[in-house]
């Protein structure tokens, strides 16, 4: 495998695995704040 290829490869596979982890980390907030709800605080 040559250079090019090489870093065409690990350019790929760094993006790649960089967008799933943030898409995993958005499901992930998502799913908590279904779990808990932000509570409205009542003024008296």
């Amino acid at each position: 495998m040559d250079n090019f290829t090489f870093g065409m490869t690990l350019l790929v596979v760094g993006m790649g695995g960089t967008l799933v982890a943030l898409g995993i980390l958005a499901l992930l907030m998502g799913l908590l704040k279904k779990i808990f709800p932000l509570k409205e605080e009542s003024s008296n």
